[in-house]
């Protein structure tokens, strides 16, 4: 309990402290704000390894695509890869939902660096104009854009079906998909729910090339990423 305790302390109070530390940056090239957020990342990381005895393993660093155009589907369990994937990968842009944007100082900070939001509880002008703001985001920018195709954190056993919108993403951009699967929450849950000495698996697998019918894309991903979270989980 108190190693649990001590983790979390530490954790939102170094998120904390990096977020006003990096205030200026807001007012200054994203690229700043970027590297805040690869710090968060490692932040996560650290706590994880010295409060819960948490070992992180990366599998499939070769299959990450390199030199071309790609997004990123990620499996969600937990708040971990919101952080750490942009330790891995070239700090990817979210589509995340709407509210996100507007926790202080945190939404700022999401807004700077060209975050995709969406309002799921209904249908607005900017959400009619979604696939076009990621087309923009996708043609001005070498970062890959990153998506939970569970459309939320989910407890690690559950096999909840991805949304359509992934597969829309994919028909409309034309380019390689990135899958990736993440057993984080055997480790930390949602509603911080944690658990000592076990690890967490980031698995990066082989790319989805462009060109499959939406439905098939989707049922493809899902097979991939589930099969490989049966094995790492």
């Amino acid at each position: 309990m108190i190693r649990k305790f001590l983790f979390l302390f530490f954790f939102f109070i170094g998120i904390i402290s990096i977020s006003i530390l990096f205030l200026p940056s807001l007012f200054m090239p994203s690229k700043i704000v970027l590297f805040g957020g690869k710090v968060m990342g490692y932040w996560s990381g650290i706590c994880l390894r010295i409060f819960l005895s948490t070992k992180i393993i990366i599998k499939g660093k070769e299959n990450i695509i390199n030199n071309e155009k790609f997004f990123i589907a990620s499996s969600h369990q937990s708040m971990f890869e919101t952080f750490y994937l942009q330790t891995i990968f070239n700090s990817p842009r979210f589509i995340l939902k709407n509210e996100l944007l507007h926790i202080p100082i945190f939404g700022w900070y999401l807004k700077k660096i060209g975050s995709i939001s969406v309002n799921r509880n209904k249908i607005s002008k900017d959400n009619l104009g979604l696939i076009e703001k990621i087309k923009n985001s996708v043609n001005n920018s070498s970062r890959p854009i990153l998506i939970f195709p569970q459309a939320t954190r989910v407890l690690p056993d559950d096999r909840k079906p991805f949304k359509k919108g992934v597969g829309r993403i994919y028909k409309e951009l034309n380019i390689k998909c990135q899958p990736v699967a993440i057993n984080s929450g055997r480790v930390w849950q949602k509603n911080n729910i944690l658990k000592l000495n076990k690890s967490i698996t980031i698995s990066i697998l082989n790319p989805i090339d462009p060109g499959m019918d939406s439905s098939n894309f989707i049922k493809t991903i899902e097979e991939n990423i589930y099969s490989e979270l049966d094995i790492i989980s």
